[in-house]
């Protein structure tokens, strides 16, 4: 039978919710990870790794194990435009990882959780679909869970939301963030990479056509490309056809101009709504939201894995001894919310900004953009947004 009891439950294998069973498994509370897929071994879009995740896996004792897993280093990301270009330098950091790397998301997560394994307290449920909080007194006391058919109980101190965006504990509980920004979608896509091509990242943008803006990742072997749109506007881009899409490309990168042609059929690309939102309250009874099922970030600086990540070490830094004495109060998750929430509300504001003067502007064909404008002109701004989007607003540490 898997019904059982343990401290805390974690719902959700993405980044946030692995790192939080491992670091409480460490520290000898017993916690059970529940993630609704059969393996980690799928694709994921979030593959970049910014300075501040690898001070926290260095500070586990693991930075070394974890660099065996083939990645990139990316020491600066340039950013084209008719305004001109930007180049944001990571080697400014004060950090012994003055960098960005990215690796696959799903090797990360295998990584942490093998990590997990190694200590007695750490459980773990794959291909389990939540279908029901247990709620008694008013407090939540773990989740009823559906695998192969059958249902089983995993109760618990404290559950652990950390299921991303479209979180199936926030439905059952009724509750739900307030949208920040207006969403757009983005097509991903991989083209091949040549080995002589930049080691940077870099996001290119134009006034000559509806599909005018989109980032490239460095990923070793190929580009990991997403292509901002307006919101619902890719079925209209289909209608115009492939060969249209590859004109788009021709205009953008084209230096790819040798490779654009495989990209075949629509197969090869998919289509992801961003948008950017936050709870108003991270907690329930017994029940703590992190990670995007708290804050959903926008695609700008890719910061998801990073705040996620974030609030897994805080949420063990403050809540282990509650969870040691067998009791996890109100005014306990609220110490979470209060740590994690100014930083997040700072780079969602950022992202905000940016998304009304550089991308929106694109995206309506309108040739003015005053962000980029200023930060092209202002190093200082530069340098700022380097710290924001690598470190945050304030930096967490493992206890």
């Amino acid at each position: 039978m898997l019904s059982h009891s343990t401290s805390c439950c974690v719902v959700g294998g993405g980044p946030g919710g692995v790192m939080l069973a491992l670091l409480l498994a460490r520290k000898g509370i017993p916690v059970t990870l529940i993630e609704q897929h059969k393996s980690f071994n799928r694709s994921f879009r979030g593959e970049v790794f910014h300075s501040s995740i690898m001070e926290i896996v260095d500070e586990l004792g693991l930075i070394n194990k974890l660099f065996e897993i083939p990645h990139t280093k990316i020491y600066s990301a340039k950013i084209d435009s008719p305004h001109g270009s930007i180049v944001l330098d990571f080697t400014t950091l004060r950090s012994k990882f003055p960098h960005l790397t990215t690796m696959s998301q799903s090797q990360f997560l295998e990584f942490i959780v093998s990590e997990a394994t190694k200590y007695d307290h750490f459980k773990y449920i794959m291909g389990a679909k939540v279908v029901e909080l247990l709620n008694e007194d008013n407090k939540i006391n773990g989740v009823k869970i559906q695998k192969d058919g059958e249902f089983h109980e995993i109760r618990s101190i404290l559950t652990v939301a950390a299921d991303g965006r479209n979180s199936t504990i926030s439905k059952l509980s009724n509750v739900s963030p307030t949208e920040l920004t207006k969403p757009i979608d983005i097509i991903w896509f991989r083209l091949p990479r040549h080995s002589t091509e930049p080691e940077y990242m870099f996001n290119r943008s134009n006034h000559s056509n509806q599909l005018n803006m989109l980032a490239c990742v460095n990923r070793g072997d190929y580009w990991q490309i997403g292509m901002f749109i307006p919101k619902g506007s890719f079925k209209e881009i289909r209608i115009k056809g492939m060969e249209n899409l590859h004109r788009a490309l021709y205009e953008l990168v084209p230096e790819f101009s040798d490779r654009i042609s495989s990209l075949k059929n629509w197969d090869q690309l998919s289509v992801l709504s961003a948008s950017s939102s936050r709870l108003k309250q991270w907690y329930l009874p017994n029940l703590l939201f992190i990670g995007d099922a708290a804050h959903t970030m926008s695609p700008l600086g890719a910061v998801g894995i990073n705040y996620a990540i974030q609030d897994a070490v805080v949420v063990a830094n403050v809540l282990s001894a509650p969870l040691k004495s067998g009791h996890v109060s109100l005014k306990d998750l609220a110490r979470v919310q209060k740590q994690r929430e100014l930083p997040t509300k700072i780079i969602q504001a950022y992202q905000g900004v940016m998304q009304k003067q550089i991308i929106d502007p694109i995206l309506k064909d309108k040739n003015s953009s005053i962000g980029f404008k200023l930060v092209k002109r202002f190093n200082f701004l530069r340098k700022l947004i380097v710290i924001l989007v690598t470190s945050g607003f304030k930096r967490v540490r493992v206890q």
